[in-house]
């Protein structure tokens, strides 16, 4: 019922007292019941001269609204309350940059539709699973670039991740440069944690700074590395475009798995290897855990009694039953 939307009730064991209105009813039944007898009468002539009256009608308004009153008394003393709820949310938040490869091998389809996409689609999974952190998302090959800076906006962010393509930069491997890079968006964060989630399928071939001392850096600025190696085991499926159409190749995964766990190590993450779509869903999972925002809540309740209308109501039907039973109905068999 709309009236009762949003209502508790202190003491709902007043409800039991509904039981009371039926057995009213049947008692005031079997009374009526007993008053009736009959009456001989030489003629009705006498009879023939009484006008209608609609007063019979309405001589059963007392049990009626002595009903509906007590009703309206069971509810006010069950203590009907409105409740008005807030709260007050603190985050402390984590700042997560993701820096993913997006060099031609990650055309790879082991992973389906290939590990590119596969990577996109997981990640996007993951920033929309953490609303309270400011992410943001460098990109990287032969070079690197900021794809996103860190924000709380993450619809832009979504919008910028689902975009990147293999070809936007030169191609290679440049782990290095794509974890500077990172490094470099979160060294004035003043975040409590500061994460970067590296994903790559190759070893470092390009860039200017090796990948070592890229985690050196990280270390000195306080920023913690999850290495992610993504490729299945042995050789891979490579699309290759020919005059013939698209003909697969298959390449020899090489992950330098060697770097990507000292990578690791030195920034006091975690190195993990993702062979399919279930396998780097799980990772962003378990990263997921491993960097949990601390999120203190404190809730406020106001209530507001209600009971009032109800024992209003309940003392008018029992005033309105006063009366009419000592006015309208006085002397009706009720």
């Amino acid at each position: 019922m709309i009236w009762f939307k949003g209502i508790e009730f202190a003491h709902p064991g007043f409800f039991w007292l509904f039981i009371s209105i039926p057995l009213m009813v049947g008692w005031y039944t079997w009374k009526q019941k007993q008053l009736q007898g009959n009456l001989a009468m030489p003629t009705i002539r006498g009879f023939a001269m009484i006008t209608k009256s609609m007063l019979p009608r309405f001589r059963h308004l007392g049990i009626i609204l002595r009903s509906l009153a007590m009703a309206a008394l069971i509810i006010a003393l069950a203590r009907p309350q409105s409740s008005l709820s807030w709260q007050d949310t603190t985050t402390e938040g984590i700042d997560i940059v993701i820096a993913s490869d997006i060099s031609g091998s990650m055309l790879a389809e082991d992973f389906k539709p290939n590990r590119l996409e596969a990577g996109k689609n997981i990640a996007i999974d993951f920033i929309q699973n953490r609303p309270n952190d400011r992410i943001g998302l460098v990109v990287f090959s032969g070079e690197s670039f900021t794809q996103c800076p860190l924000t709380i906006d993450h619809s832009v962010l979504v919008n910028l991740y689902a975009d990147i393509k293999n070809g936007m930069i030169e191609d290679g491997t440049a782990i290095g440069m794509g974890l500077a890079t990172a490094v470099n968006r979160l060294k004035d964060s003043e975040a409590k944690s500061k994460v970067v989630i590296l994903l790559t399928d190759g070893s470092n071939n390009s860039g200017s700074i090796p990948p070592v001392t890229a985690a050196e850096i990280a270390k000195q600025f306080g920023v913690r590395v999850y290495t992610v190696g993504i490729g299945t085991n042995g050789f891979a499926p490579y699309p290759v475009q020919t005059p013939m159409g698209i003909q697969y190749q298959r390449l020899k995964v090489d992950i330098d798995e060697g770097t990507l766990s000292k990578i690791a190590t030195i920034t006091g993450g975690k190195y993990f290897r993702a062979t399919n779509n279930s396998a780097l869903k799980d990772i962003y999972e378990q990263i997921d855990k491993l960097e949990k925002a601390k999120i203190d809540v404190t809730q406020y309740r106001k209530k507001t009694e209600r009971f009032l209308p109800f024992a209003i109501i309940a003392l008018a039907l029992l005033s309105l039953e006063f009366l009419t039973r000592n006015t309208l109905l006085k002397g009706a068999i009720t």
